[in-house]
C-alpha cells in the first residue's frame, strides 16, 4: 500500500489532501514537524511526503519553503485542497473565550475570532488542537479544525465555515525520491540565488520571456546565511526535461550563484 508522511495528527488537512491526491487507499503516517515528514521519506520509511506550501488567504508557508531548499526529495505532484474551518468544542459559542489552532488557521479565521473577542493560543496542528481541548475539557475553550477532526476525536462542531473568506485553498506539494515524466501539462519549481548587482534578476526573468515560458509564481525568502540576501522560488509552466525548458534552465543557471530544480509535475487545478 502507498505510504505517505504528513505533519500533524489524524484529521489534519494534510492527511485529507494526501487522500484526495492519490485517490486510492493509502497508509498515512503522522509526524510532529515538517522536517520529520521529509526525513521519514528520505529514510525510505514512506514512499511520499506531503507538504503545505501556500494558502490563498495567508500566503506562503515559510518553514516549508526553507525545507524545500535543503531536501534531497523531488516535487512530483501538487494539489489545491479546499480548507473548511470549523469551531470545535464542548461549550456554546457565547461561552468560548479562548481558541486553539495552528497559526495559519488562526490567521485565516481572524475576522470570526475578533468578532467574538476570543484569545488565541497557537498550536502545532489544527487536528492536534482538537486533541488538546478534549484533554483540557473546559467549556470556555474551543479550537479551529476540520469536520473530519471533530469526528475522529468525537468533539462537537460549534460553528462551520468560519474562515475570513470561504474561497480558502491550501496548495500542497507531494515529494518523493523519484521524478515525474513529462505529461504535456506540467509545472516546474526551482530555487536560485543571484549576484548583488544591477539587472541580475531582470536577466533571469528575461530568459522566461525569450523562451515564451509562463511564470506562475515568484517569491523571495531570506537565505539566512547572509543579511539581506535572498533565494528566489519560482514556478513556471513546462517540464525540466523538455528540450526548450532544459536549454532555458542552463542559461538561467549561468546567471545565478546557486540553482536547484525542485521537480517537474502535472499542474493541478482548483476543484
Amino acid at each position: 500500500m502507498t505510504s505517505v508522511s504528513f505533519q500533524g495528527e489524524r484529521g489534519a488537512y494534510s492527511e485529507a489532501a494526501a487522500k484526495a491526491f492519490f485517490n486510492i487507499e493509502i497508509n498515512v503516517v503522522p509526524h510532529p514537524t515538517f522536517a520529520k515528514v521529509l526525513e521519514n521519506t528520505i529514510q525510505d520509511k514512506t514512499e511520499y511526503s506531503i507538504l503545505p506550501v501556500e494558502n490563498s488567504l495567508e500566503g506562503s508557508i515559510g518553514e516549508s519553503y526553507d525545507l524545500l531548499y535543503s531536501t534531497s526529495l523531488n516535487a512530483i505532484g501538487e494539489i489545491y485542497h479546499r480548507i473548511e474551518h470549523c469551531l470545535i468544542g464542548s461549550g456554546l459559542l457565547e461561552e468560548i473565550d479562548t481558541v486553539y489552532s495552528h497559526p495559519q488557521a488562526l490567521g485565516q479565521c481572524r475576522n470570526f475570532i475578533e468578532k467574538h473577542n476570543m484569545k488565541t493560543v497557537p498550536s502545532y496542528d489544527t487536528a492536534g488542537s482538537v486533541k488538546i481541548i478534549k484533554e483540557l475539557n473546559k467549556k470556555n475553550i474551543a479550537c479551529i479544525a476540520s469536520k473530519d477532526a471533530s469526528k475522529i476525536y468525537n468533539m462537537p462542531v460549534i460553528s462551520e465555515n468560519i474562515a475570513n473568506n470561504l474561497n480558502n485553498y491550501t496548495r500542497f506539494l507531494i515529494l518523493s525520491k523519484n521524478n515525474k515524466e513529462e505529461t504535456g501539462k506540467d509545472k516546474t519549481s526551482i530555487i536560485f540565488s543571484i549576484k548583488h548587482e544591477p539587472g541580475s534578476l531582470h536577466r533571469i526573468i528575461e530568459k522566461f520571456y525569450n523562451y515564451n515560458v509562463n511564470l506562475t509564481k515568484i517569491e523571495s525568502r531570506p537565505t539566512k546565511a547572509n543579511t539581506w540576501e535572498y533565494n528566489f522560488y519560482v514556478d513556471f509552466e513546462g517540464h525540466a526535461k523538455n528540450p526548450k525548458i532544459a536549454e532555458m534552465l542552463v542559461k538561467i543557471k549561468d546567471e545565478t550563484l546557486f540553482m536547484k530544480i525542485l521537480g517537474s509535475y502535472p499542474s493541478a487545478k482548483l476543484n
